[in-house]
């Protein structure tokens, strides 16, 4: 597809048509790079991680972050308390 490249300002930049952007998944940034000759737009995507910090401390609040088998591994090894370095 041809498009042109327009003044911005001090800079150039294009236009890209909605359905291109439908689809790559391209919504309001991208990262931008540039590769040999080419200038390459790839979606951000979010963290996978994303939110789990606060759910972590929501989990921690209410108590529920308690080991299922703490009972069961206690004892089973001594590594944690001797060999592992917390």
């Amino acid at each position: 597809m041809k498009v042109k490249i327009v003044k911005i300002g001090n800079s150039k930049g294009i236009r890209i048509p909605k359905v291109l952007l439908r689809q790559t998944g391209i919504d309001d940034e991208v990262n931008l790079e540039v590769k040999d000759d080419q200038i390459i737009l790839r979606p951000l995507k979010e963290s996978v991680r994303k939110g789990w910090e606060n759910s972590f401390r929501k989990m921690a609040d209410e108590g529920d972050d308690k080991l299922f088998d703490g009972e069961i591994l206690t004892g089973q090894t001594g590594f944690d308390e001797v060999e592992w370095e917390w």
